[in-house]
């Protein structure tokens, strides 16, 4: 069990981020971002959903709680990544960043979920 970590979500193409270890979590670069706007202290492109559940959801709020199955159950597939990517994380908060543009319908939400269980 690792010491409980501060995590937060925030959009890539908002402003204000909290302060923290700052992650990308799209498995594609966010369109118009550089990567000195990006600031990014790592990229888990593997801890995201895959091609084909992504392109499915399409983050229409109507399949979120079937993509939400799906991803998890990548997730659990994907635990022992999860667990040391999250031992690389300095004692600071875990930035997870982005770009959907629903702050209620995206795979971050669940991301941020599935880690603090760890």
């Amino acid at each position: 069990m690792l010491t409980m970590i501060e995590i937060y979500i925030h959009r890539i193409y908002d402003d204000n981020a909290p302060q923290g270890y700052r992650v990308l979590v799209d498995r594609l670069w966010p369109r118009g971002i550089s990567k000195d706007r990006a600031m990014l202290d790592d990229w888990w492109k593997d801890l995201t959903p895959n091609t084909a559940l992504r392109q499915w959801f399409g983050h229409e709020q109507d399949r979120f709680d079937e993509f939400k199955i799906n991803y998890l159950q990548e997730l659990h597939n994907n635990r022992a990544l999860a667990q040391s990517s999250l031992e690389t994380i300095p004692d600071k908060p875990l930035i997870l960043l982005y770009g959907a543009k629903s702050p209620t319908c995206n795979h971050a939400l669940i991301l941020k979920d599935f880690l603090l269980l760890l």
